[in-house]
């Protein structure tokens, strides 16, 4: 890292400050007297906390005001989207998709993707160097005001180190992504799995808003899940939190990606769907295909495509109940590429989340569908970087 680049902990010294920059982000525009009621603290902290974020442009106190109850009014603090430019990438099976964002991560600049003939580390890192090569090109000045790249990937993702310890989707083990792509960009790297970047995406730009504790459960080849808490990301001990897809609920059941039988993830996930049907002698080559068939084949047909996406239903709606059990969730945000078949197995869902959930549990949490584009993961990344390693150039 340049001289001129500092880590945002160095530059704001507490993280009080970090957090105080997420709440302009996601709130403003907003007064101190505003920010620090947000927060829980006195006013008299948030003056003394805010210079260094003043001083070195990530906010700025806009000439308008507004009143203040009785009081006078009070200048407005806002995030300034034009301090940097930021990278944000998912890596998947068969594709890398990437954004550049605005320092507010609201605006995207450029998007791109980049298919990939496999899935191994060097294949899906390469691509992924070359995509933000292509990406900042786009970008006027890029080398002068890009931040940092932000990465998502599927499973056990150790955040600290930079590493993906396991993933079964991507059938990686102890794979070092920052480094390399640090390497090959020359950029600060930040990785984390690519469920908790919805996670952030949605806390700051969508259904999470104003929310303490939810999760996002993506539906699709694998089952994820990450958890916002109490109004923080929460990743377990080593970043293992989140592992929906493999909580077992079947012992004699099929077998998983991860090597086990009977997980979430090999009762309700894509492979599931497609076993029942072909099991059924109605083989079908892609969920899109089985969709199709549970709207529009011939009544046999929808028959035992519908009975396929009711069992997966009923097994991802008891995941649910236990996740509900034990965290007492305010909302699931359903999201990933089976999220668009929620007609299909929502019904059997709600029906075995409301039969297993403890008490009230079922009730206290909202069930919302949101079946994202590539552009939310990638601005999650995004947001990752700029909470996690706001740089500034120091005059």
């Amino acid at each position: 890292m340049s001289p001129s680049k500092i880590r945002f902990s160095e530059l704001v010294g507490e993280q009080t400050r970090a957090e105080i920059f997420a709440t302009v982000l996601t709130a403003g525009p907003i007064s101190r007297t505003q920010l620090a009621q947000r927060l829980g603290l006195v006013p008299s902290s948030v003056t003394r906390m805010l210079p260094p974020l003043l001083e070195h442009g990530y906010l700025r106190e806009a000439e308008d005001t507004a009143p203040q109850g009785r009081g006078r009014p009070q200048k407005m603090l806002h995030v300034n989207p034009d301090k940097h430019i930021v990278v944000g990438m998912k890596i998947g099976p068969a594709q890398v998709s990437g954004v550049v964002t605005d320092m507010a991560a609201a605006n995207v600049l450029a998007r791109d993707e980049e298919p990939i003939a496999d899935c191994t580390p060097q294949t899906a890192l390469s691509a992924a160097a070359a995509l933000t090569s292509r990406l900042l090109s786009t970008a006027p000045e890029a080398a002068d005001r890009v931040l940092g790249l932000g990465v998502g990937v599927s499973g056990h993702v150790d955040s600290t180190a930079g590493v993906c310890r396991y993933s079964a989707l991507l059938d990686w083990n102890k794979v070092d992504v920052a480094g390399p792509l640090q390497e090959a960009t020359g950029l600060p790297v930040v990785v984390n799995n690519d469920v908790n970047t919805l996670v952030v995406a949605e806390r700051w730009f969508g259904e999470g808003r104003d929310i303490d504790s939810f999760a996002v459960v993506t539906v699709g080849p694998g089952i994820g899940s990450g958890l916002l808490l109490n109004g923080s990301l929460f990743s377990g001990a080593t970043g293992l939190a989140g592992e929906l897809g493999h909580m077992p609920l079947d012992p004699a059941g099929p077998m998983c990606s991860c090597g086990r039988r009977g997980c979430l993830e090999a009762l309700a996930g894509d492979r599931a769907v497609l076993r029942h049907l072909q099991d059924a002698g109605f083989a079908c080559a892609s969920i899109d295909e089985a969709i199709t068939l549970a709207r529009s084949g011939t009544a046999a047909a929808r028959g035992v495509a519908l009975a396929a996406f009711t069992e997966a239903g009923n097994a991802l709606g008891r995941g649910l109940a236990g996740m509900c059990n034990l965290l007492n969730l305010q909302k699931i945000i359903l999201a990933g590429e089976g999220a668009v078949a929620y007609d299909l197995f929502g019904p059997a869902l709600t029906q075995a989340l409301e039969a297993h959930a403890f008490s009230t549990a079922a009730r206290d949490c909202q069930i919302h569908v949101d079946p994202v584009q590539h552009d939310l993961w990638a601005r999650g990344a995004a947001c990752l970087v700029i909470r996690d390693t706001v740089g500034a150039t120091l005059s």
